[in-house]
């Protein structure tokens, strides 16, 4: 983890956290850096955010005063900007978005030439720079200084792969599309009709500061009750800028990341088409997944939380399907990143082809109640070395056996351990939970 840099992208509030000046220096350095050898070509998207046009123009600025041309996408979802990047042949891609977070919130996540996220090491070269540690960068002049060319051409490309992907008509079924009043605004519904569903969609009429607002994959509550009311077949709902995918099937049930992943990857493991027989998840899919994978024939391979390290993992190895709990799913076989809007046609694509309904697909995994807390501790590494605190996670790990587990881990960006049980009841989860957090507490590990 950077200073300014996590694992999905530059992020914080926005002109508090993340200013117009570091977009300004974000967009000084890529344009220098990228055209070192040749003039850059670099296209920014972003989503509904009020501050993404102020980001937009600062990005631009930054860009074309080092000599780079900046495409702009306008509203357009992340997995656009991969899709263009890796298929149009730019340098690099930059997507404004805070994802799933509130619309005062802003983020600038880079994507490099193969639509992948941007390596660590090119990151880290960015923040020197912010930090004035890097070169000094010139400017351009004259006929040297960069365009802005307008390429919404780009994003209706990429609405026309999306289009081009199932393999029949979703005629006769009634989807619901959650749109979080983000990205997927300007996006999801017409590749829906185009494809032949009767499309129900809820917010999809973003004004700058209702992006996630009681909507989306995060509030699913919200397409939970429309797809009841309007006795839809399915439903789908998106976050922000749309990497995300947590559907409900038609009694109204959430059917999140894990479980998307076990209908599809059965799906295609029967077809004939999952890679190596293998899905990828992070360590924070629940217990149940794996169960079911392993009644299925499915092997798994776990990475760090994040869906970087599942692509990572993914591309290292070719496999075809990995994600995470939260709606991150890559289809590598279509794209390089997360991409909701992908994840939902990949869904229908098993709906339609098994004449099942969703609920019935994934009824095969039984989900073990989580429980996770946050705990704010003086020092991570102090927690992680304490010997008592590691004899109490064994001791859990042992009573808990095959039938759940414990994770402690930290988090990357702030002062605290997440201290995680899984188990056959939410009495179990409670109790091993607070036996863990009890002992740091008695060891004076934790803040008060």
């Amino acid at each position: 983890m950077g200073k300014y840099f996590g694992t999905d992208g530059f992020r914080g509030e926005a002109n508090i956290d993340l200013t117009v000046e570091h977009a300004y220096k974000v967009g000084r350095f890529l344009g220098w850096y990228f055209g070192r050898e040749h003039k850059a070509q670099i296209v920014i998207g972003k989503d509904t955010r009020r501050s993404s046009y102020m980001f937009e123009y600062s990005l631009v600025a930054g860009l074309t005063a080092s000599g780079a041309d900046a495409f702009l996408l306008h509203v357009t979802t992340t997995p656009s900007v991969s899709y263009v990047v890796r298929t149009e042949n730019f340098d690099c891609g930059i997507m404004i978005s805070a994802s799933h977070n509130p619309f005062y919130d802003n983020g600038i996540k880079i994507i490099n030439g193969v639509g992948q996220k941007l390596e660590a090491e090119i990151e880290a070269k960015i923040e020197a720079y912010i930090d004035e540690e890097g070169p000094k960068i010139p400017f351009a002049t004259r006929e040297e200084i960069g365009r802005t060319v307008d390429f919404a051409a780009g994003r209706n490309r990429y609405i026309g792969h999306l289009i081009s992907i199932p393999t029949r008509s979703f005629k006769n079924m009634r989807v619901g599309l959650d749109c979080a009043n983000g990205s997927a605004s300007s996006i999801a519904k017409s590749v829906f009709d185009a494809v032949g569903a009767k499309t129900y969609v809820i917010n999809n009429e973003p004004d700058g500061t209702n992006i996630n607002n009681g909507c989306g994959s995060t509030h699913i509550e919200a397409l939970q009750k429309f797809v009841r009311e309007k006795h839809l077949d399915v439903g789908f709902a998106y976050d922000g800028d749309a990497d995300r995918c947590i559907a409900v099937d038609e009694m109204g049930n959430v059917v999140d990341g894990d479980l998307i992943m076990y209908v599809c990857g059965k799906y295609l493991k029967e077809e004939g088409r999952l890679n190596n027989n293998t899905i990828v998840t992070t360590i924070m899919s629940n217990l149940g997944l794996y169960k079911a994978c392993d009644r299925a024939g499915i092997r798994y391979e776990k990475t760090a939380v994040g869906d970087k390290y599942v692509c990572e993992n993914m591309m290292a190895n070719g496999h075809s399907l990995g994600g995470e709990q939260s709606g991150h799913i890559i289809f590598s076989k279509h794209a390089a990143t997360g991409d909701g809007i992908l994840t939902s046609l990949m869904v229908m694509e098993v709906l339609m082809e098994r004449k099942l309904p969703l609920g019935v697909l994934a009824s095969e995994v039984t989900i073990y109640p989580q429980l996770l807390k946050n705990i704010r501790v003086e020092n991570k590494a102090a927690v992680k070395a304490n010997q008592t605190v590691q004899e109490e996670i064994e001791k859990v790990a042992r009573a808990l056996g095959d039938d759940g587990r414990i994770l402690v881990r930290e988090s990357g960006t702030e002062p605290v351990i997440r201290v995680m049980v899984e188990a056959a009841d939410d009495a179990i989860c409670e109790k091993y939970v607070n036996q863990v957090i009890d002992v740091m507490k008695q060891e004076g590990l934790t803040i008060a």
